[in-house]
C-alpha cells in the first residue's frame, strides 16, 4: 500500500513509526513531517491545512490511503476532499468532525444519546456569559466552542478566573473565531482519563485507554496544555470500567451520529472523568490524542495499517487487535515559555544517546533540522520521550533516564508523569 500521513507532530511520528513496520506497506509519505519522521517516511513540504495541494499530491502519487493526524484538517474537510477525488481517507467527514470542532455539537450529541456529561450552557454574548458566572458561582469550566489546539479550556476555581477566561476568549479573541462562543459547564471532581476507539460508522474497535497530564507543571499546577505526558494502562480504569464506557458512551455516540446521517469513521477519543456519580464525558476528539497516541501504539502488537483500512471500508465487525502486557510512558519535553510563548531555535543534542536506551522511543513533535543537520526546537511541545517496561515504574524510570540523556537547557518537562498511579 501507498500511504500518506498528514501532520508534523509527535502523534504523526508515532503513526509513521507504526505504519512503517507493516508488511502491507510499499511507500510511506508524511506531509509536512519533521526530522524524526524523515527516518521512517519521505517528508513532503505541504502544510496539513493545504487541502488542495494534499489532494493533488495524493492523486499524482496514487496514494491508497490517507491518514490525517491532527484535528484541524479533519474539521476543515480533508476527508471529504480526498473522497471526492477518489482517494481513501481514514478520518471523519467534516460534518462528523464537528464532534470536536464544536463543543456545542458534542454536547447536543450527548444529550440526544443520553451520554452522561456535565451540565452546560452555551453563550454567544460575553455579558450574558459573565452574568451566568456571577449567578452560578465557581468553580466552573469555560471552553472555547471551536478548536483551540488543546488550550481553549479554563478550569476556573474562582469567579474572577471564569470572568477572565470569558474576557480572553470572547472579547480579546485569544483563540480567534473559536472563542466567539463559549460553553460553560459544571466543574467535575475525579480521575480524568482518555478512551480510544477505531470506528467504521457502525462498529467500534477498542484501542485502549491512557491517562494524560494536561497541566504544565509538576503536581498538576499551572495552565492547561495540549498534554505534558501520559501513561497506559491506568489502574483507575480496569477492563470492566473500560467496557462500561464503551457501551455507555462510545456506542451510543456512534448510533446517534449514524441516525443523523453523519456516520463516524476514524478514531474517536472520549475524554472521561470518573466521578463519585460514575463516568462522565468531558469532551470528544476525532483523532488520536497527542501524546496518548504514542503510548497506545507502543503497546500495540497488531499491524495498525489493515485496521485503519478496515475502518475506512466499514469492515471492523470481525476485526481484532492484540496488545503487549507492558506499560508505556510518554514524557513531553517542551520549549521554555510554553504554553504562552515558547522559544524557538535552540539546538537539541543527545537524541541518539536517549533513543539507544532499552525500550525507549523518542518521537519528534516540534523540531526542524538546520542546514548543518542540527535538530532545533520549532514548537511548544518539541519531543515526546517514550519508554515501555514490565511495570509502570520501570517504564517511568526508563523514560526519565532517556530525558536526562538529552542535552537541551532551553527545554523543560514534568517530573511526575504517572504519579496518580504510582502513589496508589
Amino acid at each position: 500500500m501507498r500511504v500518506l500521513v498528514v501532520g508534523s507532530g509527535g502523534r504523526e511520528h508515532a503513526l509513521c513509526w507504526s505504519i512503517a513496520a507493516s508488511p502491507l506497506l510499499t511507500n510511506l509519505w508524511c506531509a509536512p513531517g519533521n526530522p524524526g519522521i524523515a527516518a521512517v517516511a519521505t517528508c513532503v513540504p505541504i502544510g496539513a491545512m493545504d487541502l488542495a495541494a494534499l489532494v493533488s499530491f495524493a492523486r499524482d502519487n496514487a496514494i491508497d490511503l490517507v491518514i490525517p493526524g491532527p484535528e484541524a484538517p479533519l474539521v476543515a474537510g480533508i476527508t471529504d476532499a480526498m473522497e471526492a477525488a477518489g482517494i481513501a481517507c481514514c478520518g471523519p467527514t467534516q460534518a462528523a468532525a464537528q464532534l470536536e470542532g464544536s463543543k456545542t455539537f458534542a454536547k447536543e450529541i450527548c444529550d440526544a444519546a443520553s451520554i452522561p456529561t456535565p451540565r452546560w450552557e452555551r453563550f454567544e454574548d460575553a455579558e450574558a456569559a459573565r452574568e451566568f458566572v456571577r449567578r452560578r458561582g465557581a468553580p466552573l469550566v469555560v471552553k472555547a466552542d471551536g478548536l483551540a489546539a488543546g488550550k481553549g479550556v479554563v478550569v476556573a476555581a474562582t469567579e474572577q478566573d471564569a470572568l477572565a477566561a470569558i474576557d480572553a476568549m470572547m472579547d480579546a479573541r485569544v483563540f480567534g473565531d473559536s472563542g466567539a462562543a463559549v460553553v460553560i459547564e459544571e466543574c467535575l471532581v475525579g480521575d480524568e482519563m482518555s478512551l480510544f476507539a477505531l470506528c467504521d460508522g457502525t462498529h467500534a474497535l477498542p484501542l485502549g485507554s491512557a491517562q494524560d497530564h494536561k497541566r504544565v507543571g509538576d503536581g498538576d499546577t499551572g495552565p492547561n496544555t495540549g498534554g505534558m505526558g501520559c501513561y497506559a494502562p491506568t489502574p483507575m480504569f480496569p477492563p470492566a470500567l473500560e467496557q462500561a464506557a464503551f457501551e455507555g458512551i462510545i456506542q451510543p455516540a456512534l448510533a446517534e451520529m449514524a441516525r443523523r446521517g453523519t456516520p463516524f469513521r476514524g478514531v474517536l477519543f472520549a475524554g472521561l472523568m470518573l466521578t463519585s456519580d460514575g463516568l462522565k464525558l468531558i469532551e470528544f476528539n476525532v483523532r488520536f490524542g497527542d501524546p496518548e497516541c504514542q503510548v497506545l501504539l507502543l503497546r500495540l502488537r497488531s499491524d495498525l495499517l489493515p485496521a485503519l483500512l478496515a475502518a475506512h471500508d466499514g469492515e471492523l465487525a470481525h476485526f481484532d487487535l492484540r496488545w503487549h502486557d507492558s506499560a508505556a510512558v510518554a514524557v513531553v519535553m517542551a520549549a521554555r515559555g510554553y504554553p504562552e510563548a515558547p522559544e524557538h531555535g535552540s539546538e537539541i543534542r543527545g537524541l541518539e544517546s536517549a533513543a539507544a536506551k532499552p525500550g525507549v522511543q523518542v518521537f519528534h513533535a516540534g523540531t526542524i533540522a538546520d542546514v548543518d543537520g542540527r535538530v532545533r526546537a520549532a514548537g511548544g511541545r518539541v519531543l515526546t520521550v517514550c519508554a515501555t517496561g514490565s511495570t509502570l515504574q520501570a517504564a517511568c524510570d526508563s523514560a526519565y533516564a532517556a530525558v536526562e540523556a538529552i542535552d537541551w537547557p532551553e527545554g523543560f518537562y514534568r517530573h511526575d508523569i504517572g504519579h496518580r498511579a504510582l502513589v496508589r
